[in-house]
């Protein structure tokens, strides 16, 4: 791959649009949203049996080795389906694990890296350096919370999502109150105190660096898919809404802004796959603020084009519409990506 997936990488992307096609994404979607989880959990199993969770989990532990451009290539669609869940927290908790194992202490990744790797278990995984919530967590199976070590903590507070020094690696056993984020799919919660402690010293500080990484990667080509999705949405509804006669797509107004939104959206897609090549810290940055910023200027075009109807819960564009923002400023805002790629 260069810059560009090869055909076996766009052949894997077009078997996993296909089976989400399928699967009626938007359905599980609103119901993950009212609390119903059987219709997403349906479909994790579907993306776990395609091998999406074993791309971040390394052969030895059951996976299919630690593969970020095929990972970037399945999170792009992803997005643009919609897919409930704790899906970046999920492959971000397998890296941290992956890493910690690297680095000799395999215990937790023995016991927990196969059943992520099949999609038994769904995870999630608060790094409080980067923010106190974790993402679904009543959903998950199994809560991960990175603290820094006591003693580091102002310091580390200051730092933002790149924690260094010690830290501490736990399983939180439960969380507090469920809160509603701006995308009502994506629930949040402070995880509980204490829990078993999984691993601590400064080998976790460097493995919780790797994970949030792979997951700001993640959340990169999440919010490509996003954006794609309204694009393609928004297009398609200004070829059949009609004004004087003509299809509201025809006027050289809307095409200038659809034809912008489209332009940042490419632009973003080789940065990401750029990133998912080099694993680079800046190049990640990068990738993260463009397809962050895209698909939030996706957002505003398609929720101006539509008029009136974009503001409606009803219409399955709400679903893209409340992910933008959201997923723009998750794992990394785009002023500490800046700030990433000037270090």
């Amino acid at each position: 791959m260069r810059l560009q997936p090869t055909a076996e990488q766009r052949q894997f992307a077009r078997s996993l649009d296909a089976m989400l096609t399928a699967c009626d994404t938007p359905s599980a979607a609103r119901a993950w949203a009212a609390g119903d989880r059987a219709p997403g959990r349906a479909i994790w199993s579907r993306v776990a049996g395609a091998g999406v969770f074993a791309l971040a989990v390394p052969e030895r532990y059951e996976g299919a080795g630690t593969l970020p451009v095929e990972l970037a290539v399945a999170f792009v669609e992803l997005g643009r389906h919609a897919v409930p869940g704790p899906l970046v927290e999920t492959v971000a908790a397998a890296a941290l694990l992956t890493r910690l194992a690297e680095t000799g202490d395999a215990a937790a990744a023995k016991r927990l890296l196969p059943r992520l790797a099949s999609g038994e278990d769904m995870a999630t995984l608060a790094v409080t350096a980067v923010g106190p919530y974790a993402v679904d967590p009543d959903a998950a199976d199994l809560l991960l919370v990175a603290d820094p070590a006591r003693r580091d903590a102002p310091a580390r507070a200051r730092r933002g999502p790149a924690p260094s020094g010690d830290a501490v690696l736990r399983a939180a056993p439960g969380h507090g109150p469920l809160r509603v984020s701006n995308d009502p799919v994506r629930g949040r919660a402070r995880p509980a105190p204490g829990g078993e402690v999984l691993a601590e010293g400064p080998q976790v500080a460097g493995a919780v660096a790797h994970a949030v990484g792979i997951a700001a990667l993640a959340t990169a080509a999440q919010s490509l898919g996003v954006g794609l999705a309204l694009l393609d949405r928004t297009v398609a509804y200004v070829r059949q809404r009609t004004q004087f006669g003509v299809p509201v797509g025809s006027f050289q107004a809307v095409k200038h802004r659809l034809a912008d939104t489209l332009l940042a959206l490419e632009f973003a897609r080789p940065l990401l796959y750029g990133a998912a090549l080099t694993g680079a810290r800046a190049d990640i940055a990068a990738a993260k603020v463009t397809a962050g910023e895209a698909a939030y200027a996706a957002a505003r075009t398609a929720l101006q084009l539509h008029g009136a109807v974009g503001y409606t819960e009803e219409l399955d564009l709400s679903l893209w519409l409340r992910k933008a923002r959201p997923l723009r400023d998750a794992w990394g805002t785009p002023s500490w990506c800046r700030a990433q790629v000037l270090a």
